[in-house]
């Protein structure tokens, strides 16, 4: 019995030990993570819609800030362009054929209109679903539209081109822009107030 109880003393602190480590380096490297993620996952496609396609002159990673949304903290990359900060992208996901879609939208805060969309993360079909994140096609055909509402493929009655042969796929980049929609609704009174305090 004595050996038992030892044994189950000498567990519960391994594990202690082992899950205070686990934590800390978690709790180390966490910011180290998200700065890799930032430059080398969705910043190309942040850059892209803000700096390349609409012109602005900051650096959108370095100029980001974060608002509490439902609940949930969300990030909002910032662009200026003639000195407003009129631009924001921010990120959303859907459910994609593979698992889930990771997306970057992008939305001018005076039209309330798409700037531009990119994939960053997915497991879709190569040369199948995985052209949502490659065919420039697809993600142009959103400059423009509202971000309002639900978007649907013409399929299901909606506005959204599908890829050909990519139907779930198409669906996925729908679904993460209703999301994305919601969000920037909910968020749109509070990034307002923020981007106001950016503006010299």
């Amino acid at each position: 019995m004595r050996e038992m109880v030892k044994m189950v003393v000498v567990l519960t602190l391994l594990c202690s030990v082992s899950g205070g480590l686990l934590a800390a380096l978690r709790d180390g490297t966490k910011d180290r993570i998200e700065n890799q993620q930032l430059e080398f996952v969705k910043g190309p496609a942040i850059r892209k819609i803000l700096v390349e396609g609409a012109g602005a002159t900051n650096d959108p990673i370095k100029d980001r800030f974060k608002l509490k949304v439902d609940g949930r903290e969300e990030s909002f990359f910032v662009g200026i362009v003639n000195g407003k900060p009129n631009l924001v992208t921010f990120e959303t996901s859907g459910k994609g054929f593979g698992g889930t879609l990771g997306m970057v939208v992008g939305v001018d805060v005076t039209t309330d209109k798409i700037i531009g969309v990119a994939v960053t993360t997915h497991s879709e079909t190569p040369g199948i679903g995985a052209r949502a994140q490659t065919d420039p096609r697809f993600a142009k055909q959103f400059a423009g539209m509202p971000l309002a509402g639900e978007f649907k493929v013409k399929s299901d009655g909606g506005k959204v081109d599908a890829l050909s042969g990519a139907t779930v796929t198409s669906r996925g980049v729908s679904g993460a822009l209703t999301g994305a929609a919601k969000l920037y609704q909910d968020a749109k009174p509070a990034l307002i107030e923020k981007l106001n305090t950016l503006k010299k």
